[in-house]
């Protein structure tokens, strides 16, 4: 019973995702255009359908919403239809709508469909020969063979736009790019960010011990009254509490000192990061947890890792799935804008579709690392025997490239770029460039 109530869950999700899918079809994508083949727009819609229904699956990983079994019955099944969508279904009608837009191959076009789709299966299952990405022991027809492919193609598609978004909107939103940073300057910002705060510790004792010793002579307490004693207030300060004002203002610019320096120090941490992916360090503990961990033994303060790290990482995957859907939507629709025509608009969308599906697949992958060991399991059991760390570093490996070439790029551009005319005098009243 408690079966048939989770598949009805699921199968109401899929129905929702299939539906919102096809609004998006119709409203975004083919707005401008006739829909004359309906099974492109079903296409899209089911692909769309399973690849968010993977994300729900991670959300109910975290969760424990449905009976374990459950859970990985519709992962298996998932994986397996979205694979079936990608591998033979969508590849066979990008090739048929190509060949049915040449005239001279209208009448075989069935025939020439099964050649082109025989010829992407060869390179694809060709792909996988270079790559460890799977056990020996695996059959032809496994999962194993299919997903470890897939997941090389999206890993690779993910990287390259991720390499080349870091690289962009920094050059695009700050003036200067990042310095070269050694351990020596880090040494550096961290003594210096030392002798403050043990500034900040000895000026606090010295306001403790001044408010002590006003105290014990009765400054605090003793406070003039009436109209005389006002005047007297105002006109005159006791020395202690004159010092006290010019200590608490050091104080306060030591510790807004401190913040900057904490600050730059931990830009210079994140700047040297990338040594990470050039001795290709591989994480063992997924990023939540070790960061909480990492917090609570600066601070010395006692707190439970496990429950937060459970809570935390249920957030920032929620982020992560929103942020990735809605992001990959917005580039597909901007992409689909920039190339299709009446003609080619078939096609272009079932290219989009299989791009969705292979980027979803390689996120599952790639999420997988930043999720606790207790919710691994079942989508571990399900993937099969993967080299998951291969995916991690292959991707490290291809942003660093894309980031690189990126850098090339732009300040090759930006080097032949003309320069930019003066500004128009209206602009020094705070108005906006045009």
């Amino acid at each position: 019973m408690s079966f048939l109530i989770d598949s009805s869950i699921m199968i109401t999700s899929q129905i929702l995702f299939f539906g919102f899918g096809w609004l998006f079809f119709m409203r975004q994508l083919f707005k401008d255009y006739e829909v004359r083949q309906y099974v492109v727009q079903v296409i899209f819609s089911v692909t769309f359908a399973f690849s968010c229904t993977m994300f729900e699956l991670i959300i109910f990983e975290i969760l424990k919403v449905l009976n374990s079994s459950s859970r990985y019955f519709h992962w298996k099944m998932n994986l397996c239809v979205i694979l079936l969508i990608l591998v033979f279904m969508v590849p066979f009608y990008i090739g048929y709508f190509i060949v049915s837009n040449i005239r001279l191959l209208h009448r075989q076009r069935l025939l020439f469909s099964c050649l082109l789709w025989l010829t992407f299966m060869y390179f694809f299952w060709k792909l996988g020969d270079p790559f460890p990405i799977l056990s020996p022991k695996h059959g032809i027809l496994s999962i194993e063979q299919l997903i470890s492919r897939v997941g090389v193609i999206g890993v690779t598609l993910m990287a390259l736009l991720s390499g080349f978004g870091a690289v962009n909107c920094p050059y695009t939103y700050m003036s200067y790019f990042l310095r070269n940073v050694t351990d020596a300057d880090i040494l550096a910002l961290e003594r210096r960010l030392l002798q403050t705060m043990d500034m900040i510790i000895s000026k606090k004792k010295r306001m403790a011990m001044t408010r002590r010793t006003m105290f014990q002579k009765g400054e605090v307490h003793n406070k003039p009254s009436g109209f005389w004693g006002m005047i007297k207030s105002v006109t005159a300060s006791a020395p202690g509490s004159e010092n006290l004002t010019l200590i608490q203002q050091e104080v306060d610019a030591l510790e807004e000192l401190s913040r900057q320096l904490f600050l730059e120090t931990a830009d210079l941490y994140a700047t040297k990061a990338t040594i990470n992916i050039v001795f290709d360090r591989v994480g063992k503990t997924d990023p939540v947890t070790r960061g909480i961990e990492i917090t609570v033994n600066y601070l010395g303060i006692q707190f439970d890792v496990k429950f937060w790290s459970q809570h935390i990482s249920f957030i920032l995957v929620g982020i992560i799935i929103v942020t990735s859907i809605r992001g990959l939507l917005i580039t597909l629709t901007k992409f689909f804008y920039a190339i299709s025509s009446s003609k080619s608009s078939n096609v272009i969308v079932l290219l989009l579709a299989q791009i969705m599906g292979m980027y979803f697949v390689s996120s599952v992958l790639l999420i997988r690392m930043s999720m606790p060991l207790e919710y691994r399991t079942i989508i571990t059991e399900v993937l099969g025997e993967l080299q998951f760390n291969f995916y991690h570093r292959w991707f490290d490996v291809i942003f660093l490239v894309s980031a690189l070439s990126s850098i090339l790029f732009l300040y090759l551009a930006h080097k032949q770029a003309p320069e930019k005319p003066e500004p128009e005098p209206e602009l020094e009243l705070g108005l906006e460039p045009p």
